[in-house]
């Protein structure tokens, strides 16, 4: 049997997905993946979608209901890519899954960072310790769990 690699995405169920991608490519130092306005005015035409279908963000025609973004290196192959979802439902339960944001920062460091991500709309839900290793768990602005 052979094993195939396969790349990674993960998608977060949101209200607001464009707003929420933007939140995590400035987290991340990631980047939002472009769309194609040419494209999505010819699906318009060709009436595969409709101009609810869309929506303007910062300026640009954009699919209404989903964002992405990726490293900032899109030509390395099968890096990581978050994709954000539109949904109609709020997000009711504690994630299943969530992101660990590893940084190898020392307890000053992860203190600031915490700060930053707090005043950019982040929670802090929790945390802990385990010997020298420290983690901060926490929520962005729609209530994914994450830690640093």
């Amino acid at each position: 049997m052979t094993t195939q690699a396969f790349t990674v995405q993960v998608t977060f169920d949101c209200r607001d997905p464009h707003p929420l991608a933007d939140w995590w490519a400035e987290t991340l130092g990631w980047e939002v993946e472009p769309q194609d306005e040419a494209f999505i005015r010819s699906m318009i035409e060709q009436g595969h979608a409709t101009d609810d279908d869309t929506t303007t963000h910062r300026g640009a025609l954009v699919w209404r209901e989903g964002a992405a973004i990726r490293p900032p290196d899109p030509a390395v192959a099968g890096q990581p890519r978050l994709l954000f979802a539109q949904v109609p439902e709020e997000k009711s339960t504690k994630n299943r899954v969530h992101l660990d944001l590893r940084t190898g920062l020392d307890d000053a460091a992860l203190d600031a960072l915490r700060d930053s991500l707090v005043e950019r709309g982040a929670t802090i839900v929790g945390g802990g310790r385990q010997g020298p290793h420290a983690w901060i768990t926490m929520t962005d602005p729609e209530g994914n769990e994450f830690c640093v």
